[in-house]
């Protein structure tokens, strides 16, 4: 299998970082519209427009494919250049976090600083 870069794929939207996790275990578009609100604690809540949407994009850049069918339903799961991607995307999430506990760190320093010279 050809090793595809996943860097034309980052950095990813909110909505699809939470597709993509949710679809660790297969599942039909109703269940991950339920996994990724609970996922992210409710901070997110796709649309099934959005959701379609984005399977038809994701599917068409090998990131998930359609495992199966329960009725009508389709079966969708995480594909191996999806998981590198998703993988990607947290390395990617915890730079930021890093930094900004830095910043964080820093801007308190300051802070401090500033108020015991008042």
């Amino acid at each position: 299998m050809e090793d595809k870069p996943i860097t034309k794929h980052l950095p990813l939207t909110e909505a699809t970082y939470y597709i993509l996790l949710a679809l660790v275990t297969p599942k039909h578009g109703y269940a991950v519209m339920q996994d990724a609100e609970e996922i992210s604690q409710g901070t997110i809540r796709l649309a099934p427009g959005t959701l379609y949407g984005a399977f038809t994009t994701l599917e068409n850049n090998e990131l998930i494919s359609m495992v199966g069918k329960e009725g009508r339903r389709k079966i969708y799961q995480i594909t191996e250049t999806g998981i590198r991607v998703l993988l990607g995307q947290i390395q990617r999430m915890e730079i930021m976090l890093q930094s900004a506990a830095k910043n964080f760190d820093l801007w308190q320093e300051r802070t401090a600083e500033e108020e015991s010279h008042d």
